[in-house]
C-alpha cells in the first residue's frame, strides 16, 4: 500500500503564493507517475500535472500556465506544485495522485492523497 499526504494549502488573497507537497510513504517502490489534480466546488475534477519518474511533466491547463511549476524529489517520493500569482479561480481542493504504470492526464492513478485545500481571496 501507498499513503500521500498532501500539505501546504490554505488562504492567500489575489496575487500570492503557495507550495504545495505530496509526502508519499509506504510501498513507495510502486510509484511511477505522479500528479496533481484540483477540484473547485461545483465543478469536476481537473488533471493539472503529471510527473514522469524522470521529471518530465505534462498537463497544465491554459489558465495556470506560466503561473504553476511542478517538481518531483524521487529520492524524497515527494512532489510539489508551486503556484504563483493565484488567481480566485484557483480555489480548490487540490490532490495528489500516483500511478504505478503513466503518468499522463488519461494514466490510472491507483492512489490518491485526501487532499488540501487552496481559497484565493480578493
Amino acid at each position: 500500500q501507498l499513503h500521500l499526504v498532501e500539505s501546504g494549502g490554505g488562504s492567500v488573497q489575489v496575487g500570492g503564493s503557495l507550495r504545495l507537497s505530496c509526502a508519499a510513504s509506504g510501498q513507495t517502490t510502486s510509484i511511477y507517475g505522479m500528479a496533481w489534480f484540483r477540484q473547485a466546488p461545483g465543478r469536476e475534477r481537473e488533471f493539472v500535472v503529471g510527473v514522469s519518474p524522470g521529471g518530465r511533466d505534462i498537463g497544465w491547463p491554459d489558465s495556470v500556465k506560466g503561473r504553476f511549476t511542478v517538481s518531483r524529489d524521487t529520492a524524497k517520493n515527494t512532489l510539489y506544485l508551486e503556484m504563483n500569482t493565484l488567481r480566485p479561480e484557483d480555489t480548490a481542493v487540490y490532490y495528489c495522485a500516483v500511478s504505478v504504470t503513466g503518468w499522463g492526464e488519461f494514466a490510472n492513478y491507483n492512489y490518491w492523497g485526501q487532499g488540501t485545500q487552496v481559497t484565493v481571496s480578493s
